[in-house]
Order: C-alpha cells, then sequence, then structure tokens
C-alpha cells in the first residue's frame, strides 16, 4: 500500500489532564516505540495553544529529540495538526494575535522542514469557523502572504474547514499556490450531513491529509463503524484521485487510548488494504 497509516498525538497515551485532544507535555516520547509496536507509519503532532513554548516543534532541542526517536522507531512525523490557531486564528479582529499568529506559522515552517514534515493543517472550525464574509476575507488577506514561505519550504498549508463543499471550493480558489491544499476528516463531514461525493468533486485532487473519524450526524465522536460515516462510499470514490498522503487515526479515544485504538485499527484496515 502506498499510503502511509499513522495516529494523532496523544490517541496512544492516557489523556493527558484529561483532555481529547493535546500534546502530552512530559511523556509524549513514549508514543514513538508504542506507534513501532503497533505497525505504524507516523505520527501526526499537534501543536496546542496551551503549552506552546513547551512545545517540541519550536524548540531547538525539541527537534533535535524529535530528529532522534524518528531515526531510533522510523516512526515519521510528516504532518502537525496547528490546534494553536483555532484559540488564535488568521482572521481574528484582534491584529496584534493574528500577527503573531502568522509569525509562529511561518516559524513552524521553517523548523519542521529539516525533518520532512509535509503537511500543516490549520483548523477552522468550531471556535475557529469562518462564518461571515469578514472573516472569509480576512483569512484569505492573512494566509496568502505565507504561500510562498510554504512553497519555499516544500510543505502543505492544510486546510479544515466546516464550510459547506461549493464554500471551501470557493476559499480555495483564492490561494494560486498547489501548497494550499485540503485535510479532509471523514467524521466531521458526516456530522455536518455533508455528501463526500460533493466534497470529493469540487476538492478531491487537493486533498493531501485525511482524518479517519467517525461521528453521528449533528453529533460526538464514536467508535469507527458505530456513527453516520459512509466508509465504504467515500474510499471507493477516493480511489479515482490517487490519494498519495497519510491516514491519520483521529479516531474515538477513551481515557488510557492504546486498546480502543488497536481495535479500531483492525476495524478500518479492510478499506486501506485491497
Amino acid at each position: 500500500m502506498k499510503n502511509k497509516i499513522g495516529v494523532m498525538q496523544g490517541r496512544l497515551l492516557p489523556k493527558y489532564l484529561g483532555r481529547y485532544q493535546a500534546h502530552p507535555v512530559g511523556n509524549w516520547q513514549e508514543e514513538f516505540p508504542l506507534a513501532k509496536e503497533i505497525g505504524l507509519d507516523c505520527i501526526e503532532f499537534i501543536l496546542d495553544y496551551n503549552d506552546v513554548n513547551q512545545n517540541p516543534l519550536i524548540k531547538r532541542e525539541g527537534l533535535f529529540e524529535i530528529n532522534r526517536l524518528v531515526e531510533e522507531t522510523q516512526v515519521k512525523v510528516k504532518t502537525i495538526c496547528a490546534d494553536y490557531f483555532m484559540e488564535a486564528p488568521f482572521h481574528t479582529k484582534n491584529t496584534s494575535k493574528s500577527s503573531s499568529s502568522s509569525n509562529l506559522l511561518i516559524k513552524l515552517l521553517q523548523n519542521v522542514s529539516s525533518f520532512g514534515v509535509t503537511d500543516i493543517v490549520i483548523p477552522c472550525v468550531d471556535q475557529s469557523s469562518l462564518r461571515t464574509k469578514d472573516s472569509f476575507a480576512e483569512f484569505i488577506k492573512n494566509l496568502l502572504p505565507i504561500e510562498e514561505v510554504a512553497h519555499k519550504n516544500d510543505i502543505n498549508l492544510s486546510l479544515e474547514t466546516d464550510l459547506a463543499p461549493s464554500l471551501f471550493g470557493e476559499l480555495l480558489e483564492n490561494f494560486q499556490s498547489d501548497k494550499v491544499t485540503v485535510n479532509y476528516d471523514i467524521g466531521n463531514s458526516a456530522a455536518l450531513g455533508y455528501d463526500f461525493s460533493e466534497e470529493l468533486d469540487i476538492y478531491g485532487d487537493r486533498i493531501s491529509d485525511i482524518h479517519i473519524k467517525d461521528r453521528l450526524l449533528g453529533g460526538e465522536s464514536v467508535v469507527l463503524g458505530s456513527g453516520n460515516a459512509n466508509f465504504f462510499g467515500f474510499f471507493e470514490s477516493l480511489k479515482k484521485y490517487s490519494y498519495e498522503g497519510p491516514f491519520i487515526m483521529q479516531a474515538y479515544r477513551d481515557d488510557q487510548g492504546v486498546d480502543i485504538f488497536k481495535k479500531q485499527l483492525e476495524w478500518v484496515k479492510q478499506f486501506f488494504y485491497e
């Protein structure tokens, strides 16, 4: 199989401070050997707003430590979920905060190019949703100057939004660089009631990172196969787009993480392999 299989950071470890998704400060290194044991190819790192100064992605010694663990385990860090930008979005009316976010993204692009990161996921969902025309326009204005930096460092700015497919397509039309791509979350689209066929028709060829998740329509994350996501239909339709990016398991988690992860990985493998 050409696609790498990975895990969202922290899903193989007990919850960090009781949070559902977070960079696990203090024990993030422990996930690499666990991922290797399970047979995963990569870990999608998280950059949180909280504790950002403790994140190894923005510290020289942290980058060295990531490189050491990658070499030791052969579990790569190819993608980053920059949840930081949910708390400090590019379209905030606070110009000081949006400027800081732009500077942080540029620093992140420069830092992680050294170990082969392909995608930085920029979430525009929940509190960072592009709900108005003004936020839509402000997001474009503030991200456009960073296209060149992304291109120089050969890293995708992979946008994750809760926009309806046609509006997401309109957003993408404002970015000419092939380094502005799509992060597709199977569960989130199912929860929003979107038609994956329509989504793929509009931007299937721009998807560079896929999150594996299941959710109830209008509801929460659930164990893979028990929600409203149409896994069979989605993966069948995806075949015609020659998708070469990773499949990142962002599936339902409990307090401990690893056992329920293994069960869901075994279930979803039926769609990964011929």
